[in-house]
Parts: structure tokens; sequence; C-alpha cells
């Protein structure tokens, strides 16, 4: 069911897989779309989550799970977005549950947009998130944030060229200072309705071996789970033995991350 904007047309259908939102406790009644929020710790990622979401927020743990999860809302272009922060992390390869919540939540519960908050003054090091978030999903915005404290150590960071890099938007922000906020609502709710379409760019730059059997893997993802929206990813995955998409493959859960909005409801 494609949602009805003011003036008329029609957004493509959210991305987001609602049974699994609900099983990772997120309930979407009287939403339309659901952002995650990622990002290394320290990249004033609370401060983003705040600004976007005012008092409009509440705090819990995650299902089964120790974790503290934060979750607001805001309306923008006559749609309602619940935005989840998730835990900050440095990576997403499942190494402490803080990463293996991150990870969960942008592959299972594939939200319409994951914003992906890094530090200005020190985006190299942010950049290793970034490209992990890309390699899950193709919804994506990169908040620049912190740019007043980049400008003040001289450092110039050329958003433009970041974006045209990365093949996702990137918005520059000082979220404590309110700058760039209405920015990240507008480029956000452009990608998750789908008015933006990102083309990630994602490395592919593995030792021969290892690329063959990524695409060996790859190829017999797809034809167990037809048009799985990350096969390249998930060989990854399965290669290093992870035991979460191991699971998921086993299970037949992968292939349900494939379903269209009506497939879920009709299911």
């Amino acid at each position: 069911m494609a949602i009805q904007t003011p003036d008329g047309s029609c957004d493509a259908c959210p991305a987001h897989h609602s049974g699994n939102l609900i099983r990772l406790g997120v309930n979407m009644a009287n939403w339309d779309f659901v952002v995650a929020l990622a990002g290394n710790p320290n990249t004033g990622k609370s401060t983003v989550f705040n600004a976007l979401t005012g008092l409009r927020q509440h705090t819990g743990n995650w299902p089964g799970k120790t974790v503290v999860r934060a979750e607001g809302g805001f309306a923008f272009g006559g749609h309602r977005y619940k935005l989840v922060d998730l835990p900050g992390t440095y990576s997403l390869l499942t190494t402490s549950l803080d990463e293996e919540v991150a990870r969960d939540f942008i592959l299972f519960g594939r939200p319409d947009v994951t914003v992906v908050v890094v530090d200005a003054a020190r985006l190299e090091r942010n950049l290793n998130l970034v490209l992990q978030v890309l390699e899950i999903t193709d919804r994506a915005v990169v908040c620049l944030n912190l740019m007043d404290e980049a400008k003040r150590q001289g450092l110039h960071v050329d958003e433009r060229r970041l974006a045209r890099d990365l093949g996702v938007p990137v918005v520059p922000a000082a979220a404590r200072r309110g700058e760039g906020m209405s920015e990240l609502t507008r480029v956000l709710s452009d990608v998750a309705t789908g008015r933006t379409v990102c083309r990630p760019q994602r490395i592919q730059n593995e030792p021969p071996a290892l690329r063959m059997a990524i695409g060996k893997l790859t190829a017999q993802l797809e034809e167990a789970f037809p048009n799985v929206p990350n096969s390249r990813w998930v060989a990854l995955r399965l290669l290093e033995g992870d035991a979460r998409i191991m699971e998921a493959v086993c299970t037949g859960e992968l292939g349900d991350l494939n379903r269209t909005r009506e497939e879920e409801v009709m299911a």
C-alpha cells in the first residue's frame, strides 16, 4: 500500500519489515517510516537524536538484552517518522552485544533509512562503520556532525565529493547548535520515501581466492533467496562464520527479508 502525499502523488512503499520490527520490540502503529540512527561513540549521535525528536522520546531495553534503546519521533511532509537510536559502535562485526543489536536492527528490521552520524574532525576513523552499513543497506544518509569543531581545527571536509565517493547523501551539521538539522530531516525523508535513490559504492578489493569464494556463494544465495537485497554481504558474513547469519539462512529468515509490504500483510 503506497502512502499518499499532500500534493496527491504517491511515494514508494516503506521498506521496513514490520514483522521483524515487532520482534525487535519496535511498534510501528501510527508511524509511516522507521529511521535507524547509527554512529561511533562520541560523534554527537545523542545530540542529533534529541535535535530531531525533541521531547517526543522514551527509553527501554532491547528484547532479551540489557542494552538500552531510545526511541523518538517527528512529523515531516505529512508523514510520521519513528527514530530508533542504535547503540554507539565502531563496527557491525558482532564482536559485542552492542554491535549485534545494531547490526540485527539494520539487517532484519530493514529501516526505511539509516542515518550514520560521523565526526567531521575524525572522519577517517568513522568511515569504517559507514562502509559496513552501506554493505547491508542501500538506504542511508551520512550526517557529517561536529563541523564547527572541524573548522576550529582548520579542517575542511568536501561533503559533495564525499557524497559522490560514497554514493549516498551527506549532510554537514553542528547538532549542538541546531545547524543542519532541517536539511538532515529533509534529506532522510527523501531517502525514506524513495524520492532519492542511493547507489552506495562498495569496496571490492578482496584477494582473488576470496573473491572467487564470495562470487560462488553469492550465486548460491541468490538462487536460494531470489533478489535478497544484500547477498554479497551475507556471503562475506557466512565465510567469516557469523552464527546469526547462518541461522537466518538455515531457518529461511533471510528470504523473508525481501518480502514486499503487501506480502507481509497477506502472510
